[in-house]
């Protein structure tokens, strides 16, 4: 049994979501309902579910909004089993306790092995010793993480039953007020009513519910269900639209200040001398503020005026005596020639940690008469969300207010605390919606640095917005990345091994580093998250070898959008099409050929080809490729339709098929699909940083190309019915997009492209 299996047990047996006894911590996930902030009469029934006087149910949200839809979707989820609209579920913030941590996303992210990672003896103390801190600290801190697309397999089995428990404790109150059968009675609307004419909504029945005990809970049948897999319309979209909805930047608290950043413009250099009067003296600038460095942030300077454009406007015209880092500046020519040699050795069995090393693979390819070997890069990639990096800060009377849009308020208040010198229960955050996430928001630099600020800007508020040159110069970028595929084929043109090398910077170590120390890791820890979409190839081969070298660069680096699996999908589903080329075998019939054992993947394969008309020839001037890829427990297989002219590459249709298990919102899983392709392609098509003795080449959009209207392709998605436990959907349509450009690309100019972004 996989570990994300133990860890996520929420199983679809008999049509019914149900939590296994696996999943759950010491502590009981559904907590106890004096968690809850109650005013104005409002109970609690459990730690996550409230009703108002009015009978509106409230549900406490541990997640943030992105965009992902995760609250429409769980709200939908406690909406079915309490036999309510979706819209009538009210969202509040939940609390700071450990209850809300989300425990399979957490210990996904931190753990950097799955069981059969490490060949037996192999794995060192310090490893076993890291295992079971962890594992710990997942426990009792309850880490609280929106990220890893893990929000709805963490959440969506718990809540129906949070939601189920409710309705009985609900339904158990009805039936000892009125004398009457519960089997007798039924919930509509938020009313609990009895053919007699005996009725009472949720709000009248609250207070005797808190007191009932559930007994049985039963979950609704898959047949029952009038909500979960038809998917209503988003709630958020309105607010959206109208300009209603708050994002963090548009936070305005009674005698807010306003303030912005400034980086050195070397990669780890440092502000030294600065002319602080000429800035002073510059129209609404109140005062200059030395940061020190915040979870990762380097040393900075910040500029408080009264507006934002105040603030821009003098940082640009600031005079800074700069300094230097230590050492030679990075480059990302050189790192990249670095990470081919260390990728090759690592193919060869030289170096790195070998993820997987099943059968002979090193000795085969070694005596194999014949070979074929390949070399794979991608580059550094920003984030470049909509919404710049921002969050506004107060400290009065030793507290801290922070409203800020985050994936980990628990490491915000940590890090507020940190800058403000005060305990972390002296620190209230807010979390806003998030105007674009994809990993950038896991990073709480802005946090520490605008905290400081209002140390001197207190009691007044100040809100700390970066300009989108700092935000593309001072990001934590995707690493850089390195692949070496070495396969040995027998006379026939068959596989019968496969060594696999790949080189690039280790994320969590550095993550743990800056952003929670106490969870930092030992450091010969290898990094899982570089490695995946390698390591657990769905496909059949004899001999099979992969191994990574972590390496440590000077530039700075963190999670993106799929993370491991966005260049190693690349790698891998590119190199599987030359290995049909090889066999002289269509590339369909190639994965389909080695998926056996593999029902859930070779009907998503089988679904997109036969909807993209695979087989049949497409129109002139124009070509198909494929990609099949399986990250954060959903599998998608993808068809992507090119041309090229004059260099220029156009990809005219996507048609992508999804497993993600029980589909909760199809609207929504549709829509994240969408988002990945546009991102996806926006990576494969342009996405690069170039940096040059340590500076960073791409300092906004005319540099940083974002995926036009214009050039967006028609996307069509198509979903695999399924009865397993609900699975991400943030991530996993993002890894196949380059693939599948890159060998249509191939097919349509016999040229194959080995380099992101896709260049012919």
């Amino acid at each position: 049994m996989r570990r994300r299996t133990l860890l996520v047990s929420g199983l679809v047996g008999g049509g019914a979501l149900l939590v296994g006894a696996a999943a759950l911590p010491m502590r009981s996930r559904l907590g106890h309902r004096d968690l809850l902030p109650l005013q104005g009469g409002e109970v609690g029934l459990n730690g996550w579910i409230k009703v108002r006087p009015d009978g509106v149910v409230v549900l406490a949200m541990p997640r943030s909004e992105m965009g992902q839809g995760v609250h429409a979707a769980l709200a939908m989820v406690v909406a079915e089993e309490l036999d309510i609209a979706p819209a009538a579920v009210q969202l509040e913030q939940a609390g700071h306790e450990s209850l809300y941590g989300n425990v399979a996303g957490s210990v996904e992210a931190m753990l950097w092995f799955e069981p059969g990672d490490v060949e037996p003896g192999r794995e060192t103390a310090a490893v076993r010793a890291s295992r079971w801190v962890l594992g710990k600290l997942v426990r009792e801190l309850g880490v609280n993480a929106t990220g890893g697309s893990s929000s709805i397999a963490d959440l969506a089995p718990l809540l129906a039953v949070a939601a189920a428990t409710a309705r009985a404790q609900l339904l158990g109150a009805a039936s000892l007020q009125w004398k009457l059968p519960v089997a007798e009675l039924a919930i509509d609307d938020g009313v609990v009513a009895h053919p007699s004419g005996s009725h009472a909504h949720f709000g009248q029945l609250a207070r005797a519910a808190a007191g009932t005990p559930p007994g049985d809970v039963v979950l609704k049948r898959r047949e029952q269900w009038r909500h979960v897999g038809r998917g209503a319309p988003r709630p958020d979209v309105p607010d959206k639209v109208t300009g209603r909805a708050r994002y963090a930047i548009d936070v305005r608290e009674p005698g807010q200040l306003y303030a912005t950043v400034l980086h050195a413009p070397l990669l780890g250099g440092s502000p030294g001398a600065v002319d602080a009067d000429a800035l002073l003296s510059r129209p609404g600038v109140l005062r200059v503020v030395r940061l020190p460095s915040y979870a990762g942030s380097a040393p900075a300077l910040a500029v408080v005026a009264r507006t934002t454009w105040h603030a821009l406007q003098a940082a640009r015209g600031a005079k800074v005596d700069w300094r230097a880092p230590p050492g030679w500046p990075p480059d990302s020519a050189t790192v990249q020639r670095t990470l081919q040699h260390e990728a090759r050795d690592a193919a060869a069995g030289r170096a790195g940690h070998a993820f997987r090393d099943r059968g002979g693979a090193l000795a085969a390819v070694a005596q194999a008469s014949r070979t074929l070997v390949a070399d794979y890069r991608a580059p550094y990639l920003a984030h470049a969300t909509m919404e710049p990096m921002n969050c506004t800060a107060r400290v009065q009377d030793g507290r801290v207010a922070v409203w800020v849009g985050t994936q980990v308020p628990g490491f915000a208040r940590a890090v507020a605390a940190q800058a403000a010198g005060v305990p972390e229960d002296a620190v209230d955050v807010h979390v806003a919606l998030l105007g674009g996430g994809f990993g950038r928001r896991l990073e709480v630099d802005v946090v520490g640095q605008a905290v400081r600020v209002a140390l001197e800007t207190q009691p007044a508020p100040v809100q700390l917005t970066w300009s989108r040159e700092e935000d593309l110069r001072r990001d934590f970028y995707r690493p850089a990345a390195a692949a070496r595929f070495e396969a040995a084929l027998d006379d026939q043109g068959r596989v019968t091994a496969l060594s696999v090398g790949t080189a690039g910077d280790a994320i969590l170590p550095r993550y743990h580093e800056r952003v929670y120390p106490l969870m930092a890791a030992p450091v010969d820890l290898p990094d899982k998250t570089t490695a995946e979409g390698l390591f657990d190839l769905p496909y059949a081969l004899p001999h099979l070898r992969v191994a990574h070298r972590a390496t440590r660069h000077c530039v700075p680096v963190g999670s993106w959008r799929s993370v491991g699996h966005s260049q190693n999908a690349f790698f891998a589903e590119c190199f599987v099409d030359e290995l049909a080329e090889a066999a002289g075998v269509d590339p369909l019939a190639f994965r389909l050929e080695r998926l056996q054992g593999l029902p859930r993947h070779a009907a998503a394969l089988a679904l997109a080809t036969e909807r993209a008309g695979w087989g049949r020839p497409p129109p002139a001037g124009r070509a198909l490729g494929l990609a099949l890829h399986e990250s954060f427990g959903t599998i998608v297989a993808m068809v992507a339709e090119v041309s090229s002219a004059e260099a220029a590459v156009r990809v005219h249709r996507v048609v992508a098929a999804v497993d993600c298990g029980t589909v909760i919102d199809p609207g929504i899983v549709r829509q994240q699909v969408e988002s990945s392709v546009v991102w996806g392609l926006t990576a494969a098509l342009h996405g690069r940083i170039d940096i040059d003795d340590g500076r960073v080449r791409q300092t906004n959009f005319d540099r940083y190309r974002l995926l036009t209207l214009a050039e967006t392709p028609v996307i069509e998605t198509h979903l695999v019915a399924s009865t397993r436990a609900p699975a991400g959907m943030g991530e996993p349509a993002v890894p196949p997009v380059a693939p599948a450009v890159a060998n249509a690309l191939y097919r349509l100019t016999g040229k194959r492209l080995r380099e992101l972004p896709l260049q012919p």
